[in-house]
């Protein structure tokens, strides 16, 4: 797991909005119900999270503050853990669980969207391309959509 990469959360797809411009058969969302429901718990808690990533636009920092939203993102992760750990033990048979999983591994993976495509090594230019090929065909968002542009 990358803690850090759940403080970079973005606007993420809302748990039950389908794909724009993809029909979704009830088949394929029957066949991966286990991992949609994962998703959106996934996509809950990385929601939660980002809300109580610090604003630092006055310049000032509260340590009692600091040290609370601390433990509130921990007590957050330890939630998360158990359903990261979820969506990598369950089988994607469709599209869709595909998707669930690129997503999941992208937030994993996050520091390969810290640089632009063409200055990041091979390895992880590859992963971070086939992630993206996935998400895009899955019509599922990345964990941080601002990013996959550059």
């Amino acid at each position: 797991m990358n803690s850090g990469s759940s403080l970079r959360v973005e606007a993420l797809n809302p748990p039950n909005e389908l794909p724009a411009g993809r029909t979704v058969l009830a088949e394929e969302l029957q066949d991966d119900f286990a991992l949609v429901q994962l998703d959106t718990t996934f996509v809950t808690l990385l929601s939660e999270i980002s809300a109580l990533e610090p604003d630092h636009s006055d310049g000032r920092g509260w340590p009692d503050a600091e040290t609370s939203r601390a433990q509130k993102i921990e007590l957050f992760l330890a939630r998360l853990e158990p359903v990261e750990r979820a969506i990598m033990a369950t089988q994607a048979r469709t599209i869709v669980g595909l998707g669930v999983k690129a997503r999941h591994a992208a937030y994993v993976v996050s520091e390969h969207w810290d640089a632009p495509i063409e200055q990041i090594d091979w390895d992880a230019r590859a992963v971070r391309l086939l992630i993206e090929a996935i998400c895009k065909a899955a019509g599922v968002r990345l964990p941080f959509p601002s990013k996959a542009g550059r």
